[in-house]
This record gives C-alpha cells, structure tokens and sequence, in this order.
C-alpha cells in the first residue's frame, strides 16, 4: 500500500469527500503521463472539442454548431469559436453545410480527427492501466463502472440547468 493509499484510509468521511475534487483536478493531468504513444499538450487539449462534437452527434438527432460545442464546455461564444477553429485548422474538424438549415454550420470530425481519438483513447487505456496495475483485476472493473456511473449522473445534473 502507497502512503497516499494509507493516507486515504485514515480519512474520515468529510475529509475523504472533500478530496475527491481535488482529485478529479489531477486526472486530466495524468492524460500528459509518457505511456504508449503520447499526445501532445495541445492535441490533449483538442481532444475537448473532439469529445464533446463526438457526444453531441451520438445520437443523431441534434447537429453540431459551435453554440452547442461552447454550451457543453461551459465557454461564452468567442471562446468556443476559437477553440473549434484551432480543431479545424489542425485538420481534426471540419465544417459543413447543416442539412436542417443551409444557414447553419455545422462539425464534423475529419479522417485525422477520427484517427487523433482512436490514438488518445489507446493512450487513456495505457494511462489507466499504468496507474492502476498494483490494483486487483476485481478494483479496476469495480472503478471503471463506478467511474461510468458518476459520469451518467453526472449528466442528469447538466440537463437539470439547461
């Protein structure tokens, strides 16, 4: 056991949950670990933009504009738009006519950007498999569905504002 391990089972229950945002803060950190095939500092950052354009059009039934990608990062317009023009000019988005209003645009992942996200999901799986290999078999799958749930809920809370 790691001291920071025993540290966290000294914790009280106050203190053990106020430190679990603490320790959100540095998971996007450890996405920067040197494990297979690292991603650059600013490709990690694109992989914001990415993600949320990959979410929004899971499903199909909404298009992607730049208002909805600046909605789901919590960005005012101007940041967005700079955001997603730094995706495009990175060769990881493009624009396209919306086939709902041709007034609109919308965004699409390009072949690159497909490639960039299938390179940073392999890199999260060695992350997470570094970081977690003095763990049973039994607490990873137990953290990964853990993991997985809080983000679902998580999502109730963001429909909740909107």
């Amino acid at each position: 056991m790691t001291k920071q391990q025993a540290d966290a089972a000294d914790m009280s229950d106050e203190e053990l949950l106020n430190a679990v945002g603490p320790a959100f803060g540095k998971l996007r950190r450890s996405s920067l670990l040197e494990v297979e095939d690292p991603i650059s500092q600013k490709d990690l950052g694109r992989t914001l933009v990415l993600n949320v354009v990959l979410e929004i059009g899971q499903d199909g039934a909404r298009e992607v504009t730049v208002g909805a990608v600046g909605a789901h990062l919590g960005t005012d317009p101007s940041v967005a738009s700079r955001m997603v023009s730094d995706c495009i000019s990175a060769g990881y988005l493009v624009r396209a006519a919306s086939q709902q209003d041709g007034r609109r645009t919308v965004l699409h992942l390009s072949p690159e950007g497909e490639e960039l996200m299938v390179r940073f999901r392999r890199h999260q799986r060695s992350a997470f498999e570094y970081i977690t290999a003095d763990w049973s078999e039994r607490e990873r799958l137990d953290f990964a569905r853990l993991m997985l749930k809080y983000v679902a809920s998580q999502e109730s809370l963001r429909r909740r504002g909107a």
